[in-house]
């Protein structure tokens, strides 16, 4: 069981996931076996400052509730531990399983000349291995199994690509250019070809995600670490965007987004580091983002991703707020105190309504000016897909993060906060215009580390 009582200090997000202590960074190695999701984690050990790069490891039944376990990979003489991949090699192309369970393997960045024991070592792509489902790891004895191609080449994604039998591997080169692999076993790797991404670097991600509503038609994406993405066509030879860079997040604080392999009944769940956060005072530093579900949709502006919390957070549901038919014109509507500020906030805004309309919650105002079609926080504005019919918007909000999805989750915002007060009250104005809301749902949440 998970000793909670280090997990209440006063800056600890409830419901993001947090490293006991010390800093942490890029989600890694994410996937699903035997009912239990994996989450590892860039993470220093010994201090609240990015350095001696380790992988942490924490579990969850659902996404919401995390148990830290033991860190699993640690500098060695090839390097720190940098970002990278996890899969499940369910027909042991690897031949490392020892038992009834499929070998599960770690692709990671061994970051050379990081590290006094490292010294003169370049960069290259390393393997571990578990044959017990997933709690204890060995390093593959032949690392590395990918020399260096460019200086500081890192953050391998694979993935199991089935009509061509073979684990095809996104890495990041340099500059905004990045490199496909193809392995027949995960040991042995050949140059497929380059892709650019401009204004893009850092931990790429790869994978097929169906059209919601449709079976047989599935496309391609890829994603840069700041959660660029292309969409488009691959043949196990090579990916074709078939769509500019799309942006996927408008927060300042969305970073290195990767998603689950395995992940039951076909979802693409997705987890990002809230880069930039800050937390005076605490005994960690730096939180995941709430995980949440991608889905491929047709739009105005063709096909694109949307992004909305997974089901899971339902777990934490503890009082329902609820109200309808909400006029607003050069007023505002105040909530009542909010217990202990955990939110889960949804509305629906009538099509008809025009003007701006604030929110104000913990301090944070997030702005829509449907004259103009956008939503503006934190400095950011990102634009609002033609609207046919009620806009509609989501809002999380944890200790020191709020999350916005718009629009069905086709637009997002991860930001960090640092909070004016312990438990200020949440507003809704109209600034100008004419607003109509038609229904207004608020959730209260319990802690994630009280289950």
């Amino acid at each position: 069981m998970v000793d909670t009582t280090d997990y209440n200090e006063t800056l600890r997000p409830q419901f993001h996931f947090t490293a006991r202590k010390n800093w942490l960074n890029d989600p890694n190695g994410l996937f699903y076996y035997q009912g239990i999701y994996h989450l590892f984690f860039q993470h220093n050990p010994f201090g609240l400052e990015w350095g001696n790069m380790t992988w942490g490891h924490a579990i969850s039944p659902d996404l919401v509730h995390w148990q830290q376990l033991p860190n699993v990979l640690e500098p060695d003489e090839l390097g720190t531990m940098f970002s990278g991949s996890a899969v499940v090699d369910w027909e042991n192309t690897t031949e490392f399983q020892q038992g009834g369970h499929p070998p599960i393997v770690l692709i990671y960045t061994a970051a050379g000349n990081t590290s006094p024991a490292s010294e003169g070592k370049s960069f290259t792509q390393c393997l571990a291995y578990s044959t017990d489902g997933g709690y204890t790891w060995q390093k593959y004895p032949g690392n590395p199994v990918l020399a260096c191609v460019r200086p500081e080449n890192r953050d391998p994604k694979v993935i199991w690509h089935a009509p061509s039998r073979r684990w095809i591997m996104t890495l990041y080169l340099d500059g905004n250019e990045f490199a496909f692999f193809s392995s027949p076993d995960l040991k042995t790797w050949s140059p497929l070809h380059t892709l650019f991404a401009p204004d893009s670097i850092e931990c790429p991600d790869f994978f097929e995600i169906s059209l919601e509503g449709s079976s047989n038609f599935s496309k391609w994406v890829w994603i840069a670490g700041n959660g660029r993405y292309y969409i488009g066509s691959f043949d196990g030879k090579h990916f074709q965007p078939e769509t500019n860079l799309i942006v996927g997040d408008y927060g300042p604080n969305c970073y290195a987004c990767q998603t689950y392999s395995d992940a039951p009944e076909g979802r693409r769940i997705q987890i990002a580091w809230m880069r930039g956060g800050k937390y005076p005072g605490m005994p960690f530093n730096q939180q995941m983002s709430f995980p949440c579900e991608l889905r491929l949709v047709q739009t105005p502006l063709g096909l694109r991703l949307s992004r909305l919390p997974v089901r899971e957070i339902e777990t934490l549901y503890i009082q329902r707020h609820y109200y309808s038919e909400i006029p607003l014109q050069n007023n505002s509507f105040t909530l009542p105190n909010l217990n202990n500020g955990l939110i889960d906030f949804s509305c629906q805004i009538e099509p008809e309504s025009h003007g701006r309309l604030k929110f104000k919650i913990h301090g944070q105002e997030v702005v829509f000016d449907l004259h103009s079609g956008t939503i503006s926080y934190q400095g950011q504005t990102a634009p609002l897909l033609p609207l046919s019919g009620p806009l509609k918007v989501r809002i999380l909000v944890d200790r020191t993060s709020l999350e916005l999805f718009a629009q069905d989750g086709l637009v997002s915002f991860t930001s960090c906060y640092l909070p004016d007060s312990e438990f200020p009250e949440f507003m809704v104005s109209a600034q100008s215009g004419h607003i109509q809301i038609r229904d207004f749902t608020l959730w209260e949440l319990g802690s994630a580390w009280t289950h």
